[in-house]
């Protein structure tokens, strides 16, 4: 019987030890925790997409209860009534947080950009590019390997016609997809704005236009038609100050090459008349001739 029992209390007060021990470093290096934090935590949508510029939403929560400057509205996915609780719960202003979403700034489609070769590695922006600049003309535009679609959390963005595009209603501006494309064509721009140049080529007109059908040529034909100086050419290509944007489309309507994208359904323009030869010019000269001799004997 003794033989038993001493195993058991040798386990038994192996395991009180253990617990004293524990007990005593709990107490030792217990860390005071915010309740703020765990408060800002159960608001946040946990996403966990990076897109506030921290790891996750637990760091960002950290950090907004450490750093009284840190803006409330860095969260997209949560947007401006996840940021007004946050600022209820800290006490602070919540600001105004301007909506995003993720913009591709290339309409280099498979039918508009020319090719120069086509890659059989491993299926990956990155990975192409660290072989070459792209496999298409344009050295500028999206290489279309989907590197920006397996990034994105939110299924927000996918590969149409060799170009990445976004789904605008399933965008949160995580910006997830802008930090993987390697070319660094995604932005994240303003959601009200309807009007983008869809292109990032710095290529010289005639260069530009040779690689790519759709691309900018830095005519300044937009600068000239915008009332509210929103579009300027720099090196080459066109860019709009979104601050100064109003949307209304008049540089998209009057781009040569389609390079500017509107959202805005823009009036149809009205078809010119038809030029009359002189023969036809003649001929209604003659026909009014007629009806105005003709009105004349009438009254006569």
């Amino acid at each position: 019987m003794a033989n038993v029992m001493t195993p058991v209390l040798l386990v038994a007060v192996i395991g009180l030890v253990c617990s004293a021990l524990l007990v005593f470093a709990s107490k030792v290096f217990h860390v005071e925790v915010d309740e703020r934090v765990t408060q800002v935590r159960e608001v946040l949508p946990g996403a966990n997409c990076g897109g506030c510029g921290f790891a996750g939403c637990d760091d960002y929560a950290s950090n907004l209860v450490a750093d009284e400057a840190l803006p409330c509205t860095k969260c997209s996915p949560g947007g401006a009534a996840v940021a007004a609780q946050i600022a209820e719960i800290l006490g602070r202003a919540a600001g105004a947080a301007e909506p995003e979403v993720a913009q591709v700034l290339c309409n280099g489609t498979c039918g508009a950009s020319k090719k120069v070769l086509e890659w059989q590695g491993l299926q990956s922006c990155k990975g192409a590019k660290g072989w070459f600049s792209s496999p298409n003309a344009c050295m500028y535009g999206c290489i279309g390997l989907g590197d920006c679609v397996n990034a994105c959390k939110f299924d927000a963005i996918g590969i149409v016609d060799g170009v990445a595009r976004v789904n605008r209603e399933n965008c949160v501006a995580c910006g997830a997809c802008a930090g993987a494309c390697p070319q660094k064509i995604i932005k994240l721009v303003p959601k009200k704005s309807q009007v983008h140049v869809l292109c990032s080529s710095t290529d010289k007109g005639a260069v530009a236009r040779k690689n790519c059908d759709n691309a900018c040529i830095g005519c300044m034909k937009c600068t000239k038609v915008c009332n509210f100086d929103a579009i300027h050419v720099e090196d080459n290509l066109a860019r709009i100050d979104y601050s100064k944007c109003k949307s209304c489309g008049l540089c998209a309507a009057e781009c040569p090459t389609g390079a500017i994208n509107s959202f805005r359904k823009l009036p149809k323009k009205k078809a010119a008349a038809p030029k009359m030869t002189p023969e036809q010019i003649e001929a209604l000269k003659a026909k009014k001739a007629a009806e105005k001799a003709a009105a004349a004997a009438k009254e006569a």
